[in-house]
């Protein structure tokens, strides 16, 4: 089946090579010349463990190319992928869909035959009938039916999602659109993923409920945290005792600095903004927004409190800078509100991050970027995890409390041990753990 992607981002870069790994003929589109003569040279634009080593296997293998050409990259092809940006608004915080009606638009000019157009980008409810109504108003002569098929890939393990999915999720209005993704999708009937079947409708209002359902159980348990703290608990074991409840369970329960990245923060805020249009607040999903910007600076202020009170003039090093591992994304990640608040507050910032100091610097000008983690940590007077990268995991603690001005841990991750930091003579704080 030919297979054309509007938009080689995140979304579009990934599920493009995995369905070329599956044995379809795709072409990945992007008006970005430079991007696209990157992916040509086999220069990813993001970093995703496995990525480069599969874009490579298939453009050798003549199922995934590149092009700039919409034009000449949707014809024949029997499904059109939109997988472009929808980011946050300015002024308004509403989902920015101008992206996706320019390739609605587009697509409407240049398509010759049948075709399902697929909406892959996360979009409000209703974006479907809007790409219909844009398809119907140019007149297109031939038959085209328009279908919601939202992405539910975590960073760090894309791939992965993508070829043993919990779910794959398709909002169809007639048969020949749903029978067409059965067979984009036959590949997985192997591993038995399932596919659920709705209205466009109410696929497209899966993706928002469901990321604004987990973001709710990682701030409910960061709030947890802060309890424990009050009342010398473990948020651990109060994690652990919840998740082993089967209608629980233990993901999206580790206590952290708050969510970020490119998902969570701006689905949530265009979830509020559907529901304030419709009328039907949803007074849960605002109160986590608005817990979530405040933990933040509030872990911030946690490392000054850490330091007694006052972070003038004090060297911070801080470990990790992306919203999560294996990612080089920097989109809303806590380490920028939680620098900010050290940089407010008189602080000398360092950082080191395995992946994100290239994208990190641009952001924090004002930060030292070091080249490994014990450069980072010299002559510190306190050192901070905010990412929970493989790397961190086994510091020597030994070699901290030897190069570090004050050996002062805070553990805003909870991946450490506490007893073992303390043998090591480390002043030890975590998050919600005695």
């Amino acid at each position: 089946m030919k297979i054309a992607i509007i938009g080689s981002g995140y979304v579009g870069l990934v599920s493009g090579t995995c369905l070329a790994d599956f044995g379809h003929d795709v072409v990945c589109v992007d008006k970005d010349e430079a991007k696209i003569a990157n992916l040509l040279a086999g220069v990813m634009p993001i970093y995703e463990p496995g990525l480069a080593e599969l874009v490579a296997a298939n453009v050798k293998a003549e199922r995934l190319s590149f092009s700039s050409s919409l034009a000449a990259s949707i014809e024949g092809a029997q499904v059109v992928f939109i997988a472009v940006g929808t980011p946050a608004r300015r002024g308004d915080g509403h989902a920015d869909l101008s992206y996706v009606k320019t390739v609605a638009h587009e697509i409407a000019a240049n398509i010759k035959s049948p075709t399902v157009v697929v909406t892959k980008s996360t979009v409000p409810v209703g974006t479907g009938d809007e790409i219909e109504r844009i398809l119907a108003a140019s007149g297109t002569p031939v038959a085209c039916s328009v279908v919601s098929n939202p992405e539910f890939l975590r960073e760090g393990a894309a791939i992965g999602d993508f070829k043993r999915p919990d779910r794959i999720v398709i909002g169809a209005e007639d048969e020949w659109a749903r029978n067409v993704m059965t067979e984009v999708y036959r590949p997985l009937f192997l591993n038995k993923a399932p596919i659920l079947f709705t209205s466009r409708r109410s696929a497209e209002l899966i993706k928002y409920a469901s990321n604004a359902f987990l973001a709710t159980k990682i701030t409910f348990i960061n709030e947890m945290a802060d309890l424990c703290e009050k009342v010398q608990a473990n948020v651990q074991d109060v994690a652990r005792g919840m998740g082993l409840d089967n209608r629980i369970g233990t993901k999206f329960l580790h206590a952290g600095p708050g969510y970020g990245g490119s998902c969570f923060p701006k689905d949530t805020l265009a979830l509020l903004k559907t529901a304030e249009e419709f009328s039907s607040p949803v007074r849960l999903v605002e109160a986590v927004v608005n817990v979530n910007e405040t933990r933040k600076r509030a872990m911030g202020r946690k490392v000054i409190e850490a330091l007694g009170g006052s972070a003038r003039d004090k060297r911070v090093a801080i470990l990790g800078l992306t919203f999560k591992p294996n990612t080089d994304d920097m989109r809303d990640a806590p380490s920028i509100a939680i620098i900010q608040t050290l940089l407010d507050a008189g602080a000398d910032v360092v950082a080191y991050d395995p992946e994100g100091m290239e994208a990190a610097a641009r952001l924090m000008p004002d930060v030292t970027m070091a080249t490994n983690v014990y450069d980072a940590i010299e002559a510190a007077d306190a050192i901070v995890l905010v990412t929970e990268w493989d790397a961190f995991r086994a510091l020597d603690f030994g070699r901290i409390h030897n190069r570090a001005k004050a050996p002062v841990l805070i553990d805003l991750r909870n991946v450490y041990d506490p007893a073992q930091a303390r043998e090591a003579g480390i002043i030890y704080t975590s998050v919600g753990r005695p």
